[in-house]
């Protein structure tokens, strides 16, 4: 089987999404994805790119899905942030992540970015496992917040 890693297009957004809708429903959040396909083309193609994303294809069908961007570091200057490594899961187990993963990380090397942000779920154990190959830093000293849109509202 062939995988073909490339930069996505406006037109794999359906399957793009469909991927999302699919590790959420893994993560136990469906309710939780309220992205749409036209936000998603507006956001990753419009005037000005909040993501990037890169797709794995086999047969024409997307069976993977790598959404990153530029963050930047007050200490230590622009960096990648890799939001979600997704592989459609009949198709897990078989380097489909680890082929994404690397593209990330020549891109941001390639980039002259300064380092390479991920999270993940604390009981994942695959995914950290995957992650262990690279040697990172696991980080237990900072805590994740965030605010909802509904917050961001409400927030003076």
């Amino acid at each position: 089987m062939k995988i073909n890693i490339r930069k996505s297009r406006k037109e794999d957004m359906p399957q793009v999404l469909e991927l999302i809708r699919e590790l959420a429903l893994f993560e136990k959040a469906p309710h939780e994805v309220t992205n749409t396909v036209e936000d998603m083309i507006a956001d990753g193609f419009g005037a000005q790119p909040v993501f990037k994303c890169l797709v794995a294809e086999t047969e024409n069908k997307l069976v993977g899905i790598a959404i990153y961007y530029t963050k930047y570091s007050t200490w230590k200057g622009k960096g990648t942030y890799l939001d979600d490594i997704i592989v459609t899961q009949s198709m897990r187990s078989k380097g489909i992540g680890r082929l994404l993963f690397d593209e990330v990380l020549k891109e941001s090397r390639e980039a002259g970015m300064n380092q390479l942000h991920w999270q993940v779920l604390d009981w994942n154990e695959p995914a950290i496992n995957f992650y262990k190959k690279h040697n990172p830093s696991f980080d237990d000293e900072w805590i994740n917040c965030k605010l909802t849109k509904e917050q961001l509202n409400e927030s003076i």
